[in-house]
Formats: structure tokens, sequence, C-alpha cells
């Protein structure tokens, strides 16, 4: 009976423990990138560009 028990224990918990995935985090933030001094965040080529000088 004990290992029985054990048995699905161990078959059932981790699938628990991943179905909580991170219920805990915020996910409406994102996260932020700087570039160096000189150039911007491109979101087509998602990189730093040299800023355009008009």
């Amino acid at each position: 009976m004990k290992t029985l028990l054990t048995a699905l224990a161990l078959t059932v918990l981790p699938g628990l423990a991943f179905a909580m995935g991170c219920a805990g985090y915020d996910h409406t933030t994102t996260a932020q990138m700087s570039c160096a001094d000189g150039t911007v965040y491109d979101a087509d080529t998602r990189a730093c560009v040299p800023v355009a000088s008009s």
C-alpha cells in the first residue's frame, strides 16, 4: 500500500507543480533594453541602430 501511494504521489505531484506555472508573477510588464548613446532600439530589426541625423 505504501508503495502504491508513493508511486501515485510521485506521478501526480510534478504535474500539479507544472500546472501552477508562475502564477505568482506579474505578466503585464515587459523587459527593458537600453542602447548605447547615439543609438535607439529598432523594433523591426530588434537591435540598436544609430540615430539618423537630420
